[in-house]
């Protein structure tokens, strides 16, 4: 089978080079429509529909499903997306995903639901027969991610994990014109922060459940805590009981970047430190402040976050260092620099920018412009994967490395102690404490998958 790229769009995108020179006859194939792409999305709030409006930029489909527990949200993502799309058949609408999944034949699924919703999402609609874009993280434990990984595997069905930094264009020059042409060196430390000011804080207070929001449904498999306001946006990642705090949000990204860099696997060992050290006494129970150490054989990859306070690099507020022998490798969503040990060589790059190939962006509510062609390369690579039956480049199995192991640095936080993650038996090594924490207890009434349910 082989899916259609928009041939204006694909050829004036900045990641149609890349994606022509990584995959050859990509572009080739997927010129010439032999069927229409039915798609659904599953959480049409923010980034769903970001990840879904960046799909419809290179590829014909039809959008035949859209789900949401909040039927406003809903309903405006039906119009928009309809519009986008030229679409004159408005999209059906469901509160349920499993009415959605079992109602409605689809190719692909998109998931743009809060972290908890991750791996049930993604389970069911392989089970489905779909092929699902996930947003990262993967889950909120680890035996979630490693049930994905197995029904991705059992299903044979592609998975792109939302990690677009492995197709921001001006990250891919970076790890083909600086990593691996050597320029760096032997390498022997990774830096990685985010100081960006993004915790919910202050108080809130208990308040009725609007008519047009199923809230029951949105806690799903997680605690259900007093309803203070519509969750979307900042509200639930301020909480650990819905997602994984600032290092399943923003760690996992600048990880999994230095990890397709370098062509890294699972951590050694991980380590964790933090805590509210500053922001106290409001309702969000993340921490402001934390470090964390991924041990590998010859490095150390060292993340830190503050979400107070100033940056230590104002130009890399949330960012990646590379240090090798020979020279530093900065980079971030916005650039890269390479500056050479004896400062005689400065390579820097930009983030690129598409708003006049794209004009649509420019005026998109809430769009991440910098972002935009990252997220478009993705999904050009994610319908590359369908195409040849092959992992895509954020494939489930990197996605859950990544994930799985801001997850555990978490736990390594919790449990004031280092932990060693064994993939092979899915436990840590001489730790029933820590094994104990690998699947969380899910709220009565859903059943938590596991990587035995897919053997």
């Amino acid at each position: 089978m082989s899916f259609y790229i928009n041939r204006r769009h694909f050829l004036k995108s900045a990641a149609a080079a890349t994606i022509f020179s990584a995959y050859g006859a990509y572009g080739h194939h997927l010129m010439f429509p032999s069927k229409k792409l039915k798609v659904g999305l599953i959480g049409t709030g923010w980034y769903g529909k970001n990840d879904l409006l960046r799909l419809i930029q290179v590829t014909d489909v039809e959008v035949v499903a859209l789900c949401d527990v909040d039927k406003n949200m809903l309903n405006e993502a039906s119009e928009l997306i309809s519009r986008r799309n030229n679409q004159s058949k408005r999209p059906a609408l469901f509160t349920d995903y499993r009415t959605m999944l079992s109602s409605e034949e689809m190719d692909v699924v998109l998931i743009g639901t809060p972290d908890h919703w991750h791996a049930l999402n993604t389970i069911e609609a392989l089970q489905a027969g779909c092929h699902v874009y996930v947003q990262k993280p993967t889950g909120v434990d680890v035996m979630e991610g490693e049930a994905m990984v197995k029904a991705t595997q059992k299903y044979n069905k592609v998975v792109q994990v939302g990690l677009q930094r492995r197709s921001t264009p001006h990250l891919i020059d970076a790890k083909e014109n600086i990593i691996d042409k050597g320029l760096l060196g032997k390498i022997g430390h990774v830096e990685m922060c985010c100081y960006y000011h993004m915790r919910a804080n202050g108080t809130r207070e208990t308040k009725p459940i609007p008519n047009f929001f199923d809230y029951d449904m949105w806690c799903g498999p997680a605690p259900k805590l007093d309803y203070t306001g519509l969750p979307h946006r900042s509200w639930w990642r301020s909480h650990m009981e819905y997602g994984n705090g600032i290092m399943g949000d923003m760690c996992v990204h600048m990880l999994d970047a230095v990890r397709w860099m370098l062509g890294l696997g699972w951590p050694i060992k991980i380590q964790s430190q933090g805590g509210i050290f500053v922001q106290k006494g409001g309702f969000s129970n993340i921490a402001d402040t934390q470090t964390a150490i991924f041990e590998y054989e010859d490095f150390n990859c060292v993340w830190n976050h503050r979400s107070w306070g100033r940056p230590d690099d104002p130009e890399y507020p949330w960012a990646f260092f590379i240090h090798g022998e020979k020279g530093v490798l900065k980079a971030s969503v916005k650039k890269y620099e390479f500056i050479s040990t004896d400062g005689k060589t400065h390579i820097k790059k930009d983030v690129v920018y598409e708003r006049e190939k794209f004009p649509e962006d420019v005026t998109e509510k809430n769009i991440e412009l910098h972002v935009a062609p990252a997220t478009r390369g993705h999904m050009m690579d994610f319908l590359s994967a369908i195409d040849q039956g092959k992992k895509p480049v954020a494939s489930i199995e990197q996605g859950h490395i990544s994930s799985a192991s801001c997850i555990i640095a978490n736990l390594a936080m919790k449990l004031e102690r280092p932990l060693r993650y064994n993939p092979a038996t899915r436990k840590f090594l001489s730790d029933d404490a820590a094994n104990a924490l690998l699947a969380r207890k899910y709220r009565e009434g859903w059943q938590h998958p596991f990587p035995e349910d897919f053997s």
